[in-house]
């Protein structure tokens, strides 16, 4: 590790306690009545279950998932009750920055030195990849609810590593597949350049193929590029009908703005965001996202339940939530309720029980864990309103269908997952 990096990474675990965010300041400590399990701390290392949310702060993805899936994680350990089997449950934060060298060195130090149980929202596919084959080698658990690439639970699978929210093949399904059925049949990608933006662009043409499309190329763009003018350029000569945004946050937005000035939808072209939250959505403004269509794995205006989520969640932070952040207090409380069934934090029944347990929750009220780690849910294909149909800065999506789980998302024998090759 060079010292420019080295150095980095102490910045940002100094920042974390700075903030109130490090092992030393954990937030959601013993709060309400304890749960079941095993009673006294013989069970749990260190008298405390300790989980570690490592995500984008201040970036490219701050309003991806950022201090609002700290905020979710600390409600879904306060809704559980603070405590399980009579200690207390912290949560612990810090920012990688995007930079998977930075990442896997604040993972090593939380388990090395802080006693991190658990590792979870991984904003951005290499930090998740890196991260989750670290704790691989230290035996512990990575919940990877900000990355999208499905090589999480396809090839470069692990026995300790989950993938929650989405992933790129269920991006692909649900925006890619409504676009070609919907008669868009030729498609130029803008991919980011990284493993992300490859999954992401890999997983949709296999989809668009399948629905009688084809792809007349691509082009690759620098992670957090400013300038898009040429890549647009190349978009609108392909004459392509579907120009495929295979990247995400503020890349994403910042392509959209640039595409109207250069008149690419008022020519006949359509874009599809492949992967666009609320955050971004709202951020962008409604009046230049409308008609985008657009995949999530939760939206807060879907039934009473989500609702109420939402409401909570805005009175906390003044914003509702997206699926990442909604999808990290799912992944929290499933660990903890994991870890209740186990009795222990010991890495290996608590990985069993996860794996056994249906997901039950504001999330999603139909999901299961597969062997390889991927959990199975619904996806929901959302189209934005026009600024006229919106009744409040918040009211951005209209519901067009519902994926299956099962029809979103690999099952595992088309994985590749080593760990279940031939099942």
């Amino acid at each position: 590790m060079t010292k420019r990096h080295g150095g980095a990474i102490l910045a940002a675990l100094l920042m974390g306690t700075a903030l109130g965010t490090g092992p030393a300041a954990a937030q959601g400590t013993a709060q309400g009545t304890g749960q079941g399990g095993a009673s006294g701390t013989g069970a749990f290392s260190g008298g405390v279950v300790r989980i570690g949310i490592l995500n984008d702060q201040s970036g490219l993805y701050a309003e991806f998932g950022g201090a609002g899936s700290v905020e979710a994680a600390r409600m879904a350990v306060e809704d559980f009750g603070g405590k399980v089997g009579g200690v207390p449950i912290e949560i612990v934060t810090a920012d990688h920055q995007n930079k998977p060298d930075i990442a896997s060195g604040i993972a090593r130090q939380w388990y090395d030195r802080d006693g991190v149980d658990a590792i979870m929202e991984l904003t951005t596919s290499s930090v998740a990849l890196a991260v989750q084959g670290l704790s691989l080698e230290k035996k512990k658990i990575t919940i990877t609810t900000g990355a999208a690439t499905s090589d999480l639970t396809g090839k470069a699978c692990t026995p300790y590593g989950y993938h929650w929210a989405y992933d790129t093949r269920a991006l692909a399904v649900g925006t890619g597949g409504a676009l070609t059925r919907a008669g868009g049949k030729t498609w130029f990608f803008l991919t980011a350049d990284y493993a992300f933006g490859t999954a992401l662009e890999n997983d949709t043409t296999r989809v668009i193929k399948a629905n009688g499309g084809t792809v007349v190329g691509s082009v690759r763009h620098p992670l957090s590029t400013q300038d898009f003018s040429s890549f647009l350029l190349q978009a609108q000569g392909s004459k392509a009908q579907v120009i495929g945004l295979a990247n995400a946050g503020l890349d994403t937005s910042n392509a959209i703005k640039q595409a109207s000035e250069y008149g690419i939808v008022d020519g006949g072209q359509k874009l599809a965001a492949l992967l666009f939250t609320l955050s971004e959505v709202h951020g962008l403004g409604i009046k230049a996202a409308q008609g985008l269509t657009l995949t999530e794995a939760w939206y807060w205006d879907l039934n009473d339940d989500t609702r109420a989520f939402g409401q909570r969640f805005m009175k906390r932070t003044n914003r509702m939530p997206n699926m990442i952040q909604t999808g990290t207090y799912s992944a929290v409380l499933s660990y903890l309720k994991a870890v209740k069934a186990a009795g222990t934090d010991a890495t290996d029944p608590v990985n069993d029980k996860l794996k056994a347990l249906p997901v039950d929750d504001v999330f999603t009220r139909n999901g299961h864990v597969q062997p390889t780690g991927l959990m199975v849910h619904d996806m929901y294909l959302f189209e934005t309103k026009k600024p006229a149909e919106s009744k409040g800065p918040w009211d951005l999506y209209r519901l067009v269908s519902t994926i299956p789980g099962t029809e979103a998302f690999a099952t595992v024998a088309e994985s590749g997952c080593p760990l279940t090759a031939g099942k």
